[in-house]
């Protein structure tokens, strides 16, 4: 990894003004101050105003990844408009290198009357692109957004996941290098998000530098060298970013860990048997990248053969991120005897710090129709993951952020 440094930021700060009059005049004013030179201190809130970001200092070298992290409102796109030219800090430097390729709002850089092709041409253009360099690499953006069909179609009549996948790959496509992107992989199909995060990966790997806004961490775990949380504008971490992370999820309002209702409604397929109570290691608490034991105690009328197990794990905006997979029907198959039965299944954990929901369901083997399930139609149990070791040898789905499925011969099951 090279040691020159790309991007560098001291002491920024930007404020801005909630009145629209007032906005416009304090505009004109340090219009003609600057135009005069009388360039007095910026340091103090005039009415109305406030600081959306402020003590702003980091710089990145070369292969380098930072993720700026922070909740709705914390200065991350500001700041990103900071780097990239659009906005003028009031405090502080910010020192960029080489040729930066950004993508910040859905639709940033488009014109929307003229069409794909053109609008290629114009941002290579801005990039300080010959025409022959961006003929060179035109065929390759195409094909990336996979818009052949619409690339002379105006960007107006374009979704907005047409106008994410072409301004992606022009982005990353022109050689840039520092690559800013805000929230662009929320936007488009799984298919597409992949692509574009092993587009990323390889962009790091070639030693290019990218700044990375987004609400999904476990995205952020992937590709992100370091972290920076933002509040309120304010740097809170810059470091490491499994530790970052974990403070990120320490500082804000956490929700409840264990079960939201120890008698809450079962909605059972199946009145016979009832699941009274599931846990984590024990308790409610795992890490990343570790071992991890989901155990369920469930109470049954009676004796029922061929039955089988299933947990799956959630975030807290109902999004499924791990299930375990039954592939094996004689080896994954057991008995329920009247009474208490306790079930347990041990895997490696394959997923970032965070707050997580356990559900689970009990069905029979050879059919797959449910006999009872907890955490579907009822409240389910929650947990949280906190920040450990990252093993290389895990599979790499899941800080992908997306869908992993846990295979029979990766479980360890534990009936009692």
């Amino acid at each position: 990894m090279s040691e020159e440094v790309l991007v560098r930021a001291e002491n920024v700060g930007k404020k801005f003004c909630r009145d629209l009059k007032r906005s416009l005049y304090y505009g004109v004013q340090d219009a003609a101050s600057d135009l005069f030179l009388h360039k007095g201190s910026r340091s103090n809130l005039r009415k109305q105003e406030f600081w959306a970001n402020r003590g702003i200092n980091f710089e990145l070298r070369r292969g380098e990844c930072l993720g700026l992290i922070g909740r709705n409102g914390a200065g991350k796109t500001t700041l990103l408009k900071m780097l990239n030219g659009l906005l003028k800090p009031d405090e502080g430097h910010i020192e960029m290198k080489g040729r930066i390729g950004a993508l910040i709002a859905l639709n940033a850089g488009f014109n929307p009357v003229l069409t794909g092709r053109e609008n290629i041409f114009v941002n290579g253009a801005v990039l300080g692109l010959s025409r022959a360099e961006i003929k060179a690499r035109f065929d390759e953006i195409v094909d990336f957004a996979e818009l052949e069909d619409f690339i002379d179609t105006p960007v107006r009549a374009y979704s907005s996941g047409m106008q994410v996948r072409l301004g992606f790959a022009v982005a990353s496509t022109l050689q840039p290098d520092v690559l800013l992107l805000d929230e662009v992989l929320a936007v488009g199909d799984f298919a597409f998000r992949q692509k574009c995060m092993q587009r990323v990966k390889k962009f790091l790997d070639n030693d290019g530098t990218a700044i990375f806004v987004s609400h999904n961490l476990h995205q952020v775990q992937n590709i992100c060298s370091e972290v920076m949380y933002l509040k309120k504008g304010c740097s809170l971490y810059l470091g490491p970013t499994n530790e970052g992370l974990q403070a990120y999820h320490n500082d804000i309002e956490e929700v409840p860990a264990g079960n939201t209702s120890q008698h809450s409604q079962q909605s059972p397929v199946s009145q016979p048997v009832v699941i009274q109570h599931l846990e984590v290691n024990g308790g409610t608490s795992a890490q990343t990248f570790g071992e991890i034991t989901f155990s369920m105690v469930a109470n049954s009328q009676v004796d029922i053969d061929g039955v089988a197990a299933g947990f799956s794990v959630w975030t807290q905006d109902d999004q499924v991120r791990l299930f375990t997979l039954r592939n094996d029907f004689e080896r994954d198959h057991f008995s329920i005897k009247q009474g208490e039965n306790r079930f347990s299944a041990t895997i490696n954990l394959p997923l970032c710090a965070g707050n997580y929901c356990l559900k689970a369901m009990l069905f029979h083997a050879d059919t797959s129709n449910p006999i009872v399930r907890h955490g579907f139609e009822n409240a389910p149990f929650h947990f949280t993951v906190k920040s450990g070791s990252h093993d290389p040898s895990l599979t790499k789905q899941s800080i992908h952020g997306e869908v992993v499925a846990i295979n029979a011969s990766e479980i360890r099951w534990d009936r009692q």
